[in-house]
């Protein structure tokens, strides 16, 4: 993950300066979004993967399919993920784009793991206790994985909380070794 994340990162500020300076956050994360759909679709990922495409087609083509979604600057952000064979890198840099958009305006953004649904009362207490210790408004996302076992893991940027059964038993096998 750290080599996506790496790889994605400076693409992901570019475009985030590039919204800043536009005063258009709002607009660039729905463009970004509608890139992030368009990639992702699985005839899109394979003209993508594929060496025989022309990196200028490819661009032209997703240019094409996100239509008047698309600033002037977005196009150009296409042509160069496109030419630099970066695309598939969208949904990382979309994460990062809107991880630093949330640090901007103040907010930041949440991800709860659960083994479990989690009720309305457990997921403001994790509002709270989050904005208390990060100093900011928290954006909370859930997703449940039974794999879990038990319990939650919670991630903000690099912050990771795992309070989870599975990890429990991972570090007391560490501890025994």
């Amino acid at each position: 993950m750290a080599e996506v994340s790496t790889i994605a990162r400076p693409y992901a500020l570019a475009a985030f300066k590039q919204a800043k300076e536009e005063e258009k956050l709002g607009e660039w994360s729905e463009m970004i979004e509608t890139l992030v759909l368009i990639v992702s679709d699985s005839s899109m990922k394979g003209l993508i993967a594929n060496p025989s495409v022309k990196r200028d087609q490819l661009a032209d083509l997703i240019i094409d399919v996100g239509g008047k979604s698309l600033s002037d600057t977005g196009r150009n952000f296409v042509r160069v993920l496109a030419e630099k064979n970066r695309l598939k890198y969208l949904p990382e840099a979309r994460r990062i784009f809107e991880q630093e958009r949330a640090e901007s305006e103040g907010r930041s953004r949440v991800e709860v793991t659960s083994a479990f649904e989690l009720s309305d009362d457990q997921m403001k207490k994790i509002t709270s206790a989050m904005s208390k210790r990060l100093g900011t408004e928290v954006d909370l996302s859930v997703r449940v994985d039974d794999a879990l076992i038990g319990g939650v893991v919670i991630r903000a940027g690099d912050l990771v909380i795992d309070a989870s059964l599975r990890g429990r038993m991972s570090r007391l096998a560490n501890t025994l070794l």
